[in-house]
């Protein structure tokens, strides 16, 4: 990385830092990936473009504002007790000099991917945990359900988010607070039984699931999987987040390996043959389907009617 700035005050309680990559670099999409649907409490996209997010770092609660700069950089404000801590990680966070010189791609629809969306970069927060509630909230069920889930518990046990936030920018709820939602509360957020308790039980051991980001991505996946109620798919979407994970393939998604094959063979697969055919992509997996979603070349025809989205709170 070349060209960083620290400014040491861009108001009286907050701090600056500007970052840049030696090539090119898309905030945006590469921030994505935080944003639970469309009025996330906890993420805002201003009339700027820039992003807000509110996280609980390990030295506190943290509001953050994250814009583009230039084609190559990122400039980034933050205030809270967790600022320093963001500010000091943001290149190691947004992964502004990940090695890609072992991902050739050789189909030629991923080879287009990769050149009209250069600026894609994993996103490695270390926040596992903050990563993994959603996760198990958007198990087995449509996205739209569990967004609307997710707006509901956090905007009724999160906290404001500190400094000159959006309005109604909010902190997810901490671990204790996830431990101790009544059933009931989950239930009347659409969250079944099952989600409810596996995000209970990671709450009760939410310490040691966020020291899973200091072990290599193998070893925090054999971790994370050992509790019950986490499996591939929740750790795959969990890593892509936490760990910049840039091989965290979504192994059970409802629609991936559909699009892939489509995408890539003009045919739909199944899971088994989705990893298969994507082995020589090998440790860049997930970055290869992020490209052909950004990049406008994934494919998959619509047959028929959705599946009908699960209403919880009629059991």
């Amino acid at each position: 990385m070349r060209d960083q700035t620290l400014d040491p005050g861009l108001t009286s309680t907050g701090l600056s830092r500007t970052v840049r990559s030696s090539r090119p670099f898309d905030v945006g999409l590469t921030i994505a990936p935080l944003r639970r649907g469309g009025g996330d409490p906890c993420h805002h996209v201003d009339a700027d473009g820039a992003h807000w997010h509110a996280s609980r770092m390990p030295t506190g609660p943290v509001t953050y504002r994250l814009r583009q700069d230039g084609r190559d950089g990122a400039h980034a404000s933050a205030w809270g007790p967790g600022a320093a801590e963001l500010l000091a990680g943001l290149d190691s966070m947004l992964c502004l000099e990940e090695d890609l010189a072992d991902f050739a791609p050789e189909h030629p629809t991923l080879v287009e991917a990769h050149r009209v969306v250069p600026g894609l970069r994993m996103l490695r927060t270390g926040l596992v945990f903050e990563s993994l509630v959603p996760a198990i909230l958007e198990q087995k069920v449509h996205t739209k359900s569990s967004f609307a889930s997710w707006r509901a518990l956090v905007r009724e046990f999160g906290t404001p988010a500190p400094g000159p936030a959006p309005a109604g920018l909010l902190l997810a709820p901490d671990a204790r607070t996830w431990q101790h939602i009544p059933s009931w509360k989950y239930h009347r957020a659409n969250v079944g039984p099952q989600r409810a308790q596996t995000i209970v039980r990671a709450a009760r051991v939410a310490d040691s699931i966020d020291r899973t980001a200091a072990v290599s991505p193998g070893e925090a996946a054999r971790r994370l999987r050992s509790l019950p109620g986490i499996g591939v798919w929740t750790v795959a979407e969990t890593a892509q987040r936490a760990f910049g994970d840039a091989d965290a393939l979504s192994i059970g998604d409802y629609h991936l390996a559909a699009t892939v094959g489509w995408s890539l063979l003009g045919r739909p697969i199944d899971d088994a043959e989705m990893v298969e055919y994507l082995e020589p992509l090998r440790p860049h997996r997930y970055r290869a389907v992020r490209l052909l979603a950004l990049s406008g070349q994934a494919r998959k025809p619509k047959f028929g009617p959705r599946t009908p989205l699960t209403d919880h709170r009629d059991r």
